[in-house]
C-alpha cells in the first residue's frame, strides 16, 4: 500500500483537504483508506449502547457488526498508543492510505497551511513535507499549492508515489 499523509497545525485545512483528496482518489478509480490521529480523548462509540456497554464491562475488543458497515474498538486500558506502522498494518490492502496528522512520522506528507492560524511552517524542519497548500503565497524550498487546488495537489502525490 502507498502512503501519503496530510500534516499542519490545528485549523489550517487538514481534515477538509484529505476529505477533497479521497473523493479526488477514488473518483479516479483508486481504494482509498484513511488514518487519522487525535490528540484529544475521543470515542466513536455512545452510552447506552450494547456495544458501549461490552467496553464499559470489559472487553479489550469490540467489534460492531452491521450490513453498512464494521467498526472494531481496541480498548488501550493504560497500555501505550500504538505506533504508525501497527495501525497501518491491520487495514485492508487498498491502492493508497491518507495519513491525517502524525506530523513526526517519516513518511511523504503535505503540508497544509492558513495564515489565519497563526503558526510557523512545519517544512523548514521537517525534510518529510513534500509540499504544502496554503491559502496565502509562501517562500519555500517545497512546492506550494493552493489549499483548495485538489487536483493540483492529487496529482503532485500521485506522481510523487508513482501511482
Amino acid at each position: 500500500m502507498k502512503l501519503y499523509g496530510i500534516t499542519g497545525w490545528k485549523n489550517c485545512g487538514k481534515t477538509g483537504l484529505m476529505e477533497r483528496l479521497v473523493s479526488e482518489f477514488t473518483d479516479r478509480g483508486l481504494t482509498v483508506s484513511t488514518l487519522k490521529h487525535a490528540h484529544h480523548s475521543t470515542d466513536v462509540d455512545q452510552p447506552g449502547t450494547d456495544s458501549h456497554r461490552h467496553r464499559m464491562a470489559g472487553a479489550s475488543e469490540v467489534i460492531l457488526a452491521s450490513t453498512h458497515r464494521i467498526a472494531i474498538m481496541q480498548e488501550l486500558r493504560g497500555a501505550e498508543e500504538p505506533p504508525l506502522a501497527a495501525l497501518l498494518a491491520r487495514l485492508s490492502p487498498v491502492d493508497l492510505v491518507l495519513v491525517e496528522g502524525y506530523k513526526r512520522e517519516s513518511h511523504p506528507k503535505i503540508e497544509a497551511h492558513r495564515a489565519a492560524a497563526g503558526q510557523p511552517l512545519i517544512a523548514p524542519q521537517d525534510t518529510s513535507v513534500r509540499a504544502l497548500a496554503s491559502d496565502v503565497p509562501l517562500d519555500c524550498e517545497q512546492p506550494v499549492f493552493d489549499l483548495d487546488d485538489t487536483t493540483a495537489i492529487a496529482d503532485f502525490i500521485a506522481a510523487d508515489l508513482m501511482l
